[in-house]
């Protein structure tokens, strides 16, 4: 984008201070903005500041900084005082996935903020048209996705409502790219937007093939790592196809597409899940068991490879592949 936006004189407000928001929080401050961060709970408050301090502990680490992580601490604020984000240009919830509890959030919001200050949802899951009719002004409400680690990916997905204005959606877009992003839009408010539909469809297909003990879960993953990990953040899917030749893929999509389940349960596996309460490495019980130990060697090495792969597509950069090729 050759439109720059001066970060450092627009405030933004983050609601919801857990993993998600504290990443996302870190992500501002290292591009740049003075953030407010408002814990909806006591509970959240505990905690922030170490956690957001963690976390920009780690974009020092992977090189993100041009200053120490004290410096930008300087640039935040965390209350729970929802009055706090009065001056901010732009307010990003990050609560739980509950429509009920959203909306108590951005009634909070909108009672002190004006009627230009643009709302986002980190939403996943929920349509961002939806969301919108719980807003007072809501042309300037659109999805606002990240991935985690925020600070981190160049992933960002940003989702209008049947009501956002273009203006507000290109104003974000822009200002995206001042985040270290490349980000998506989505003019089309659809269940799951871009990312989650591609994904949950890879799900659904890779359940299917465990419960139907077609494959072990450790080699779906394995299929999963070395094939499309290994070209998927340089091409991408339709760039991809292009490389490989498109002479054959209609007589292979026409043999296999069949093939794909439909299912539109619940697998019974990830039911399994829910019944024994498992999060994962969060608390060592999921798909795959985890000592304490094992949950802080992934914690490390996830780190250390978005710190990699972040390097890597940066001298990949989409759309510029042959004239990086040229030098």
């Amino acid at each position: 984008m050759n439109q720059e936006l001066n970060v450092g004189d627009i405030p933004v407000g983050v609601v919801g201070l857990g993993l998600m928001g504290s990443s996302i929080v870190a992500a501002l401050l290292v591009a740049g903005h003075p953030v407010v961060g408002i814990a909806p709970t006591p509970y959240d408050a505990v905690d922030a500041s170490l956690k957001i301090g963690h976390q920009l502990d780690l974009c020092h680490h992977a090189g993100l900084m041009k200053h120490i992580p004290e410096f930008y601490l300087k640039a935040l604020r965390i209350s729970e005082d929802y009055d706090m984000l009065e001056p901010c240009g732009v307010v990003i919830e990050c609560v739980v996935e509950k429509i009920e509890i959203k909306t108590e959030v951005y009634q909070k919001i909108t009672a002190v903020v004006g009627s230009k200050t643009i709302i986002g949802s980190n939403t996943s899951a929920i349509p961002i048209s939806v969301l919108q009719e719980k807003v007072d002004y809501p042309e300037r409400f659109l999805g606002i996705h990240w991935a985690e680690p925020a600070f981190m990916t160049r992933f960002l997905e940003i989702t209008c409502g049947k009501l956002t204005t273009t203006e507000n959606a290109d104003w974000i877009f822009t200002l995206a790219h001042q985040w270290g992003k490349e980000p998506t839009l989505l003019k089309k408010d659809i269940r799951g937007f871009i990312t989650n539909r591609l994904m949950y469809a890879v799900y659904r297909e890779i359940f299917h093939l465990l419960e139907n003990e077609t494959a072990s879960q450790q080699d779906l993953d394995k299929a999963f790592r070395y094939d499309a990990g290994s070209w998927m953040t340089l091409m991408g899917l339709f760039r991809r196809m292009d490389y490989m030749g498109l002479s054959d893929y209609s007589t292979i999509i026409n043999q296999i597409f069949p093939q794909l389940s439909n299912a539109e349960t619940v697998p019974a596996r990830m039911q399994e899940m829910v019944r024994i309460a498992a999060k994962g490495i969060h608390n060592g019980k999921g798909l795959y068991a985890y000592t304490s130990q094992e949950t802080n060697d992934w914690d490390t090495a996830f780190a250390n490879f978005n710190k990699e792969i972040r390097e890597l597509a940066a001298e990949y950069p989409a759309g510029r592949v042959n004239d990086y090729l040229k030098h």
